[in-house]
Order: C-alpha cells, then sequence, then structure tokens
C-alpha cells in the first residue's frame, strides 16, 4: 500500500497524458465522420430533392403480402392522410412511452449494471450508460434516423433527414407526420424521432455490460459510434421500415411498394419492439467484445460478487416499469394492442421470475435476489418482439421458457462459451431474444390465441402464417441478425483497439476504474 501512494503520483501523470492522446484520437475519428456527413447531408440536398420518410413496421408476407404490426417506422403520411391531424390521446402516450424508455436507460440499466460490479467501478459504468446514451442520442438527431427510417434500399435508409432536416417548418409553423399502422391515424414525426433515438441509445449502452471493469473509456466511445453506424442502423432499418398502411391504396400496387421496405421486414419477420433489432443485436455484440476484450484480471481467483444488490434491484424495478413504454408504446397508438402489448409485459415477466427462481432454488438449493432480478430482464428480453404479436397464452409461456432458458444461459452456456460477458449481456439479452423471437412465430399463430397480421393492407385482411412456416421465417432473420451484429462489431472493437487500446493497463485495472480512469469514487 505505501509502495502504491508513493507512485500515485507518477501514474496520475501518465494517467492525464494516455486521457490526453485518448482524447484527440477520439476527436479526430468524430471530427472525420462529421465531415463525411455534412459532404453527404450537401451532396444529398444539392443534387436530389428530399423525399419523404416512409413509416415502418415488423411486419410482411411470406411470399408477397404478410405483414405483422410491430413497430412502425417514421414517415410522411399519403396525401389521404395528409389532412389528418393526430390524436392528442396517441401523441400523449408516445410522448410518455419516450419518456419511459428514457428512464429504462438513465438510471435502471446505470443502476442495474452498476450494482453488479465491484465497489471500485460502479462510477464507472454510471458514466458510460450516461455518456453513450447522450451521445447515440445526438447521432441519431444527425444522422441515424435518417439512415434507418427514411425511404433508401432494403438495407439502409437515405440522406433525406439529416439534422431532422424537414420535421418542422419554422416559416409555417408545420410539423410533418409519421405513420401508425391505422390508416389515416398519423404521429407527429418528431415525437417518432424521439421514441426510437431511446431504442438507439440503450441497444448501444447494453453491450457494455459484457465489458465492464477493464475497459477504456474512450475506445467504448468509439466503439459505441461505430457499431451504432454499421449495425444498428442497418438492423433497424431491414426489420422495422416500411412503407406504412397509407402507401396501400391500390392491389395491383402492392407488390412494388412492399418491395420499399426493409429486407427482413420482406421476409415477413416479426418483432414488435426490438427482439432482434435490440436484444440479439446487443447481446451478440456483447459476446463478441467479452472475447477481443479478454478476461477481468483475477477472474476464478478473486471475488467478483456484485458490491449492491439493493442497487440492482431498484434498476430491474425501474427496467420493468419503463419496459412498459418500450413495449406498449411500440403500437404507436394508444389502443388495443398497446394494452395487449401491456399486459402481455407484465404478464411475462413475472412469469419469468418466478421460473428463475424455482429453477435456481432447484439447482443450487437456495433462490437468491439477484436470481429474481435477472428472471424479470430475462422475461422483459423475450417478450419483447412478441409484445403485441402473441396472445396472453403466448405470454405465459414466452415467459417460462426465457427464465429457465437465461438460467442456463448464464450458467451452463457460459461455461461452454469460456468468454467473461461480465454481466451476462450474451446469457440474458441473446438467449433471451432469440427464445422470443422464435417463440413469437409460434403464438402469434390466431390458433394459439395470437392476433395474427394484416395480410392485406388494402383491405386491413388478417390472417396467421401456419407456425413451422413462422418459425423458419423468425429462424431465419435470429441467424441473419446474428451473423450481421458479429461482423460489425468485431470491425467497430478493432477500430477502437487500434486507435486507443481496447483494455486498461492491469494497474489500472486493480486500482479500479472509478479512480484511475475518472478520478472519482462511488462511495467515501
Amino acid at each position: 500500500m505505501q509502495l502504491a501512494r508513493i507512485h500515485a503520483p507518477l501514474r496520475a501523470r501518465a494517467a492525464v497524458s494516455g486521457a490526453w492522446l485518448d482524447l484527440a484520437r477520439s476527436a479526430l475519428g468524430v471530427l472525420a465522420l462529421a465531415a463525411c456527413l455534412l459532404a453527404a447531408s450537401g451532396r444529398a440536398h444539392a443534387d436530389a430533392p428530399a423525399a419523404p420518410p416512409a413509416a415502418a413496421a415488423t411486419a410482411d408476407a411470406a411470399g408477397a403480402a404478410a405483414a405483422a404490426p410491430a413497430v412502425t417506422a417514421a414517415a410522411a403520411a399519403a396525401p389521404a392522410a395528409a389532412a389528418a391531424t393526430p390524436n392528442k390521446g396517441d401523441t400523449a402516450w408516445m410522448l410518455t412511452s419516450t419518456a419511459l424508455v428514457l428512464l429504462m436507460s438513465v438510471p435502471a440499466l446505470a443502476l442495474f449494471y452498476g450494482g453488479l460490479v465491484r465497489q471500485k467501478n460502479m462510477l464507472s459504468v454510471l458514466i458510460q450508460v450516461f455518456v453513450v446514451f447522450s451521445l447515440i442520442t445526438v447521432l441519431w438527431a444527425v444522422y441515424g434516423y435518417s439512415l434507418a427510417f427514411t425511404e433508401g434500399n432494403s438495407i439502409i435508409g437515405g440522406f433525406d433527414r439529416l439534422f431532422l432536416k424537414g420535421t418542422f417548418d419554422a416559416a409555417t409553423g408545420s410539423y410533418s407526420m409519421a405513420a401508425t399502422f391505422s390508416k389515416n391515424t398519423p404521429l407527429y414525426e418528431l415525437v417518432y424521432v424521439a421514441f426510437q433515438s431511446t431504442f438507439a441509445a440503450i441497444t448501444v449502452c447494453l453491450i457494455l455490460g459484457a465489458i465492464v471493469e477493464r475497459v477504456r473509456f474512450s475506445a467504448v466511445l468509439i466503439f459505441a459510434v461505430v457499431w451504432f453506424t454499421i449495425s444498428y442502423l442497418p438492423i433497424a432499418h431491414m426489420v422495422w421500415f416500411w412503407p406504412g398502411p397509407d402507401a396501400y391504396t391500390d392491389p395491383a400496387l402492392a407488390d412494388a411498394t412492399n418491395l420499399k421496405g426493409g429486407l427482413l421486414w420482406q421476409w415477413g419477420a416479426l418483432d414488435f419492439a426490438g427482439g432482434t433489432v435490440v436484444h440479439i443485436n446487443a447481446g451478440i455484440a456483447g459476446l463478441v467484445g467479452a472475447f477481443l476484450v479478454g478476461k477481468r484480471v483475477g477472474l476464478g481467483r478473486e471475488s467478483m460478487a456484485p458490491h449492491s444488490l439493493t442497487m440492482t434491484m431498484i434498476g430491474a424495478s425501474l427496467l420493468w416499469f419503463g419496459w412498459f413504454g418500450f413495449n406498449a408504446g411500440s403500437a404507436y397508438e394508444a389502443n388495443g394492442s398497446a394494452a395487449l402489448a401491456f399486459m402481455n409485459t407484465y404478464l411475462a415477466t413475472a412469469c419469468a421470475v418466478l421460473a428463475w427462481l424455482l429453477g435456481e432454488w432447484a439447482l443450487k438449493g437456495k433462490p437468491s435476489l439477484l436470481g429474481a432480478a435477472s428472471g424479470a430482464v430475462a422475461g422483459l428480453v423475450a417478450i419483447t418482439p412478441a409484445a403485441g404479436n402473441v396472445g396472453i397464452p403466448g405470454a405465459f409461456v414466452i415467459g417460462i421458457a426465457a427464465g429457465l432458458v437465461c438460467l442456463w444461459g448464464v450458467t451452463g452456456l457460459k461455461k461452454m462459451i469460456g468468454a467473461d460477458d461480465s454481466l451476462d449481456v450474451f446469457g440474458v439479452h441473446a438467449v433471451g431474444g432469440i427464445t422470443g423471437a422464435l417463440l413469437t412465430g409460434v403464438f402469434n399463430s390466431q390458433s394459439l390465441g395470437g392476433p395474427g397480421f394484416v395480410a392485406d393492407w388494402v383491405t386491413g385482411k388478417v390472417v396467421s402464417n401456419p407456425i413451422l412456416t413462422q418459425l423458419l421465417i423468425q429462424a431465419k432473420a435470429v441467424a441473419f441478425t446474428a451473423i450481421w451484429t458479429s461482423v460489425s462489431a468485431l470491425i467497430a472493437f478493432k477500430v477502437a483497439d487500434l486507435l486507443v487500446g481496447l483494455r486498461v493497463p492491469e494497474e489500472e485495472e486493480r486500482e479500479g476504474l472509478d479512480t484511475s480512469s475518472h478520478g472519482e469514487r462511488a462511495y467515501s
């Protein structure tokens, strides 16, 4: 201890020097990206008129026109809907839902993750979540929303909404509109932008749990920018972008209209609120990061026990509360679909808590608070793609399955993989997301109490695919997302490693990132 105090000033000066170098490298990367965006913006606005953004949802046809409500993408409404006025109740519900999803990250996820790490790393987790959430929010407004939710091709959108251009006309005081799942029922596009921004931001924050306690802060920021750009935005576009219900007016043009949607939407993949876009995307990226960053110093020899399960329980409770905005808000209207998603979210989570707790009790001989909290998150994750896509029977099954499968994911499967996924991002989010996505394909069927999906947006006809057919579509979407995010995460982490390095030095890791990286302590 005395030796450590003697060398502390030298270590502090070295840390400051290294921090400035990391900051300079990060700034250069951000400036280069900004220059590219401004150039692209100039070309887009100079060479072509801005096209109105299209609306999106997780729905489509197996073959030609199978579609199922999930999450709409923003879009200016078709001429017939342009004169419609947004419902004040819908607007109020969506603003509330946006605030609820914000609560899920700041402070819920930060507290949940923070309580699970050792005391010396508590603040490092809080600042990572807080700052990454803010960073992605800014990038979303600059270019993220435009690339995810405007018309481009089946993989990525365009540049029509860079810096949110066109969402508000100061000269006339008019606002652009986004589509919902009902014809002639628009939503203010800025409300949709804000709501989807919280999804993008929390997705990147989820990944951090896999690499906490040893990752360099500047590397976190660089990774966040790159992965958000090359993984989150394309996946969101491919799963959730579609032309919107008001675009379907002529049956003869339906096939051509379908081709404007994202790739996975065209396949018919169902994802109400983010099983593929958020949880599988983030969970697998976290696993890639755990392998690349490496294991924590002392893992297996020193105690890595959570320092505050009280904080973790508070975080889990706030996540459950905020998740109602996440899932029920993805109906985009205050209607029956929102009510179904709300109840499914409520019920599946409770089932998962009990399933995890009983499974842990049987395996280990004692039920734990950590198990109950983890079960809640597993249930929330698994019901996310299914929230408005299954009936009440599906919620029971998905919740119970999530609790048991994710318990195995963080115990048996984790040992088999051998990576130091510190806070079980893969075991809960990827495994839970895959479970929910696949079971959505089963319980969407009307024969099992599900709502089915809209097969014809001109007439509003609702049908169900054969269970095996929809299950295969879901599996195809899961596999595609897993491969895409794995490659994207590898690229993003490698970029960060080349620019600043992924890990802090071993001495700083042993000291704790709170003091060595941020010069603060969580507790006196």
